[in-house]
This record gives structure tokens, sequence and C-alpha cells, in this order.
């Protein structure tokens, strides 16, 4: 197990730069001269880089080093990085966010299937709680931190320590990290293929409506927060967002278990996604209760990748690691999706209420689709 701790560090970094340019969106708005509606677009770039730059870069790196590839990935990232830190431009910062997202979505799923092969079988399920878990762990200590660095130092700060966190990434894999082969994953057209599946299509279609909600919404909490006049600070709702993530990433799997219902169990998390979401403008103004939608966004959130992982795998077992990996990828694309619209919506001069009442109204679609896979006569 200690072998996957190397994969950690690279896996930190990335959870850390996902999801903390969404809090130094403020100060990059400022220090560019754009709205923060238009710099949101820069997490947009990240996460579609991110998205698609898995499946195109499986086929063209199949067959090779994992090891070598893990470097490459993160070489490419922490470039991306360099180069976002060192933007007079928001030109070249879209650019730089776009170079760094392909390096994490290349790092990402080989760095998680790295993990299953390094240990035992039996290992296996805690080898990637752990892999998976790095990358929780750099929104709940990271984001926190990044934002007290941008606003004792700067925003730019925040990016070099990624950089940093990059290049220890690289010098822990290229000195302790083994040469080891992996099953290449899914190909572009392997995972588009699959959408031929009816059950298929219906989850992930769901999975896209979830994330547009929650991850497309995330982008925007700087706004929330500014513009709502919240009763905490930006940082502490950054915070009790991820600790919600990481309740929802390890709780979720336990649950299932236990009840083998994911389907039902996604229909519990869109309700409660639901309701955190509509809650937020009527709570943030009272202190008591101010953060609960925040955690169980976050919880919710988060939670609602596994159990479309599980009802992917019983429905296409034949193809499940295509299958979650096409998830995967579609998780991301909503979450690009969800930044520009809410960005193309916010420069029409819509309310930030609005927004968040539009996500939790995707978020409610997404929830009859649910019930309507279960109980649908085709799906059952």
């Amino acid at each position: 197990m200690k072998k996957i701790l190397l994969l950690v560090v690279g896996m930190f970094a990335l959870g850390l730069d996902a999801f903390v340019i969404s809090g130094l969106l403020p100060f990059i708005s400022q220090d560019l001269n754009v709205s923060i509606a238009s710099a949101a677009q820069a997490v947009t770039a990240f996460t579609l880089c991110y998205a698609l730059s898995a499946p195109i870069c499986a086929t063209l790196l199949s067959g090779k080093e994992i090891k070598n590839i893990l470097l490459l990935a993160l070489l490419i990232f922490t470039c991306g990085n360099i180069l976002s830190a060192l933007s007079t431009s928001f030109t070249l910062l879209i650019i730089s966010r776009g170079i760094a997202g392909i390096g994490a979505g290349i790092y990402s799923p080989l760095a998680v299937v790295s993990a299953a092969v390094l240990v035992k079988p039996a290992q296996k399920g805690s080898a990637l709680s752990l892999a998976l878990g790095g990358m929780s762990m750099g929104v709940v200590l990271g984001v926190p931190l990044g934002l007290f660095i941008a606003t004792k130092i700067s925003w730019q700060g925040t990016l070099w320590l990624i950089v940093a966190l990059g290049v220890i990434g690289m010098l822990a894999l290229q000195f302790k990290f083994p040469k080891i082969k992996a099953p290449a994953p899914p190909t572009l057209i392997e995972r588009i293929s699959i959408l031929k599946n009816y059950k298929v299509a219906v989850i992930v279609g769901i999975s896209f409506l979830t994330a547009i909600a929650s991850l497309g919404l995330y982008t925007f909490i700087s706004l929330i927060v500014i513009n709502l006049h919240a009763s905490y600070s930006l940082t502490e709702y950054f915070w009790v967002w991820g600790v919600g993530g990481m309740i929802g990433s390890f709780a979720v799997g336990k649950i299932i278990d236990k009840t083998r219902a994911p389907r039902i169990v996604m229909i519990f998390i869109l309700i409660l996604l639901v309701f955190a979401l509509f809650a937020i403008p009527i709570t943030i103004n009272h202190s008591i209760i101010s953060s609960i939608p925040f955690l169980v966004w976050g919880i919710m959130g988060w939670a609602s990748q596994t159990p479309q992982q599980h009802a992917l795998i019983n429905v296409a077992p034949r193809h499940a690691a295509t299958a979650v990996a096409l998830n995967s990828s579609i998780n991301y694309l909503g979450g690009a999706v969800g930044a520009i619209l809410g960005g193309i919506l916010l420069s029409a001069k819509i309310s930030v209420t609005m927004l968040i009442n539009l996500s939790g109204f995707t978020a409610a679609i997404a929830l009859i689709g649910q019930m309507l896979i279960i109980y649908h006569p085709r799906n059952k």
C-alpha cells in the first residue's frame, strides 16, 4: 500500500486544482479585469479538457509504460499550472487551464488503474479508496489552504503551491514507482459505442444532469457567497462542501452494500440534493443553519457517482470498465456544461438566486428521470 501513496500526491494536487479555482474567481476577476462570470470559464476550460482528454489519450498512449504516462501527465499538468500562475491575460489563462486539465484527465484514471494493479485482489477496494481519497483530501484540506494563500499572498501563490505538489509527485514517481503494465483504459470509440445500450444511455444521462446541477453550480460558489451576503466567509463554505464530499464518497458505498439497491439510493441522493440547492437562498443569511445546505450538497454531489457506477456494472457487466469510464467523463463534461450555461445566464443578468433555483430544477429533472428508469417497464 505504500506505493499507492506515491500516486496520492498527484491526486491531491488534481483535487486541489480542479476545485480551488472556483474560490479564486474574485481574485482572478479583479486582476485580469474580467467579470466573475467570465472568469468562471477558466473552470470550464479545465473540466472540459479533463473530461475529453482521458478517452482520447487512452487511444494515443495505449501500450506504453504506465509509469512514463503518469510522469508525462504530471508534467503536462504542472506546465499548465506554471502558465496559469504566469498569465497576464485572460486568454492565456484559459489556454493554460485547458493544458492543466489535459494532464489531469490523463493522470487520474491511470492512477486509479495503477492502484488496483499494485495490490492483491483482497486489497483492491482499499487501494482504490486511498487513491480516490487523495483527490477528496485535496478538496477538504487543499482548497481552504489555497484560499488562505490567495488572501494573504496572491491567487498565483495558490497555483505555485499546486506546481510544487506536481513536482513532488513527479519526483516520487520517478525514483520510487515500479514499472508496471496495466490494461489500457477504454478508447473514445469504445466509450461512445456503449451508448447504443439504452439502459447505459439513460443512466449516464442522469449523471450528466446531476453534474450540471451540482458541479456546474459549484463553479459559482464565490458569487453565491458574495452576492447573497452569506453569514460566513468563502473559505468556510468551501471547507463545509469539501467535508460533505468526503462523507459522501466514503459513506455511500457502505449504504449500497447494505441495501443492494443503487438505483433506489440514487433517488434519495437526488431528493436531498434538490432540497439542499433550493434551501441555499433561504438559509444563507441565517448563521445557525447557513452551512447545512452546502454540507448536504457536498455529500450528495460526491455520493451520486457510486450508485451510478454500480448500476452501470449491473446493466452492462461485459463492458463494465468502459461504462464506468464513460460515466466519469460524463460527470466532468456535465460540470463544464453547467459552468458554461451559468456564465451565459449570468451575463444575461439573471440573479444568482435564479441560477441556484435553475440548478435545483435541473436536479429535479434528474430525479424524475431516475424514477422513470426504475418504474418504466422497459427498464425492469
